[in-house]
């Protein structure tokens, strides 16, 4: 999946108590930088980081739509390699970015959704919780387990026509049936009406809540057995090998979800005959008996290799615009 929010919270409040020696007396970033600079800090990150692993990023799409039209005996063939050089070759350099400036702007308001409504749910379960129970181990893992994955479902919503686009565009290969972002927002709602910018939306809610709600809930474990276990270990390495982890494993939980979002998502492309018309579960049925359970993961090497640079760019990224933004604010 996208969205490895809880990485740049839990990592955020990470680098915050080594900065400040009196963790108990520091003060919460968000209310330091205010609402507004978090949502464009947040927006910026999640946007350049896409840009930076866009490549890898629509490697995964490409695998992820191979078994909808091609022969089963030929995906084995498939490898990351042979792709990269064919889109090299036959498409030119440029296409390795080819649907990147739509993937920004959902990248904008998803992540800046993402950021804010986590805030907002978490302050909301720590009030129902009450004060009593705060300072609870497990009920801080709920709370970041139910804020994550409420945050993820909002932002998903809310910007799911630009993912739909977006896949549309980075899956074209040679032929190009959307001519761009305005193109294919027409073209879809022409041929397939408003609601065929909706195709894939239930695998989408049904992974992208589990999605965050794991990373959230992984690196917030793993940070805190590291820091109980190796106390000196610098904050910001320690966020980003736990915020990494923290991704594969959300990926790995919910990629076959992500794949059936995908192959759902361009039905009908196109102009192209519907492949699956059994729904959800009918759609995993008819993948796991054409081309077996490795079929489910088709796709995920290039989405594992992401993870590492996207989780290390976002959290980078979003440490120096909040530190910018602050001391702007301060000096106004």
């Amino acid at each position: 999946m996208e969205a490895r929010v809880g990485v740049v919270e839990g990592g955020q409040r990470a680098l915050n108590s080594a900065l400040n020696q009196q963790p108990k007396q520091s003060l919460n970033p968000q209310s330091q930088i205010g609402a507004v600079n978090q949502l464009l800090a947040g927006g910026i990150a999640g946007a350049f980081s896409k840009t930076c692993t866009a490549p890898l990023a629509r490697l995964t799409i490409l695998f992820q739509v191979q078994g909808m039209h091609s022969d089963v005996s030929a995906l084995s063939k498939a490898s990351i390699w042979r792709e990269a050089s064919r889109i090299a070759n036959e498409e030119g350099f440029r296409a390795f970015w080819r649907g990147n400036l739509v993937t920004i702007a959902h990248r904008l308001p998803y992540s800046s959704v993402s950021f804010y409504a986590y805030e907002r749910y978490k302050k909301l379960l720590h009030s129902i919780i009450g004060e009593d129970l705060r300072g609870n181990a497990t009920a801080n893992m709920c709370v970041h387990f139910l804020g994550g994955g409420m945050a993820g479902i909002t932002a998903a919503s809310a910007t799911y026509p630009l993912d739909l686009v977006r896949t549309r565009l980075a899956a074209q290969r040679n032929a190009l049936y959307y001519r761009g972002i305005g193109h294919a927002f027409h073209t879809i709602c022409r041929e397939e009406g408003f609601l065929g910018l909706y195709k894939g939306l239930g695998a989408t809610l049904l992974g992208v809540g589990p999605s965050i709600a794991i990373s959230f809930s992984v690196y917030e474990a793993l940070r805190s057995f590291w820091q109980s276990e190796r106390p000196n270990d610098s904050t910001v390495m320690v966020s980003l090998a736990c915020g990494s982890l923290s991704g594969i494993a959300s990926s790995t939980a919910t990629f076959p979800l992500d794949l059936v979002r995908r192959r759902m998502q361009l039905e009908g492309a196109g102009g192209c005959a519907r492949v699956y018309n059994t729904g959800l579960l009918g759609t995993f049925r008819q993948i796991i008996q054409n081309e077996g359970l490795r079929g489910l993961y088709r796709g995920i090497l290039p989405e594992y290799y992401k993870v590492v640079p996207s989780v290390g760019i976002v959290f980078m990224t979003y440490e120096t615009l909040k530190m910018l933004l602050s001391r702007m604010q301060t000096s106004d």
